[in-house]
């Protein structure tokens, strides 16, 4: 749905940051520490699940598959961004794919196995078009900020609220060589992290009981994490960019704790290339971007260069899409000044 035909209520917020919190948490524990009814918060999510305002996705953590993101930008001809990024939005190992800098690039995050070349992780994935006039493809060494969700959508909930429905952290560090069966459960998880475990049980083969000892297993390890897709736009926040800042390497962690305590920041990571830093950022509108730029950005010592390209529209966000032709029938927000992932990851 266009984000201008409904605003989101305090109920609507402090749903979005219990399911950021934990995406699978059961309705009645939710309605238990909002002091509502279970009815009320399962009537809530329906409807905004149903009318496209939330979704909440389950996905792999990429290094414990043995995978590396990468960050690509695609110069195009503008009247080319469209159909690229359609054709990019369509495949399984692609998220984040959005139109930026007026339709003349396309970028998106996409995944390869470790060690993989930007040469290869390419050329199977691009549309075979004249139309491209420049690739570039940066390796995300480490996420710095933004991996428990953009903070513009994690203030609903007061302190006591965060602490009774946060789950624990996971212990990380875990491989997987998922079977046919746990890439299945995968690819339903990714369309829709909240898909019932009878659903889950009939995709797989597996028992009930099993499903949901396989997911806690996989989210415990930090293999499985759980995500929300919502428009910054229904909060409020119109603008959209993504940073390639150039840091020198001295100050790559000093930066990289600034970025983390920056409430502008969806999302951050140190990457490979000339520009070794990248951040989502979304804030109210062109103005909130300058000043962010000129006030934060520009008073972090270490800090060399930044290069800004707006969002004008997401093709495709955190999770598997739902309809790869309609992807771009309406924009994801407003088209204001640097309008509406990640997100780029995750937003």
């Amino acid at each position: 749905m266009d984000s201008d035909t409904r605003d989101l209520d305090l109920l609507d917020r402090q749903l979005a940051h219990a399911l950021q919190l934990d995406g699978r948490v059961p309705f009645s524990r939710v309605a238990a520490v909002l002091g509502t009814s279970d009815r009320t918060i399962a009537r809530r999510y329906h409807r905004l699940r149903v009318d496209g305002t939330l979704r909440v996705v389950g996905l792999p953590e990429a290094r414990s598959l043995g995978l590396v993101d990468w960050g690509v930008r695609i110069q195009c001809a503008p009247d080319a961004s469209a159909a690229i990024a359609t054709a990019l939005a369509e495949r399984a190992d692609t998220s984040w794919v959005g139109l930026a800098s007026g339709g003349t690039e396309v970028t998106c995050v996409t995944r390869a196995r470790g060690g993989s070349g930007p040469g290869s992780l390419l050329l199977s994935k691009l549309p075979r078009t004249p139309r491209i006039t420049g690739v570039t493809a940066h390796c995300m060494l480490r996420p710095v900020a933004g991996t428990a969700g953009w903070p513009g959508r994690t203030d609903a909930l007061d302190a006591r609220q965060v602490a009774e429905l946060s789950r624990p952290a996971p212990t990380g560090g875990a491989r997987l060589e998922p079977t046919a069966a746990d890439q299945r459960l995968l690819d339903v998880l990714a369309k829709d992290g909240r898909a019932a475990v009878p659903e889950l049980a009939a995709v797989t083969g597996w028992s009930q009981s099993t499903v949901r000892r396989r997911i806690e297993e996989l989210r415990a390890t930090g293999v499985l994490y759980f995500d929300v897709d919502i428009d910054p736009a229904l909060y409020g926040f119109d603008c959209e960019a993504v940073l390639w800042l150039s840091v020198a390497p001295t100050a790559l962690g000093a930066v990289a704790e600034a970025l983390a305590g920056h409430a502008e920041v969806a999302y951050a990571a140190a990457v490979t290339g000339p520009s070794n830093m990248m951040a989502i950022v979304v804030v109210r509108d062109a103005d909130a971007l300058y000043d962010y730029l000129a006030l934060r950005v520009g008073a972090l010592p270490g800090v060399l260069g930044a290069e800004t390209a707006l969002v004008t529209r997401h093709v495709k966000r955190a999770g598997a899409l739902l309809s790869p032709r309609r992807a771009l029938s309406r924009p994801s927000g407003p088209p204001a000044a640097g309008p509406a992932p990640s997100p780029g990851p995750p937003c």
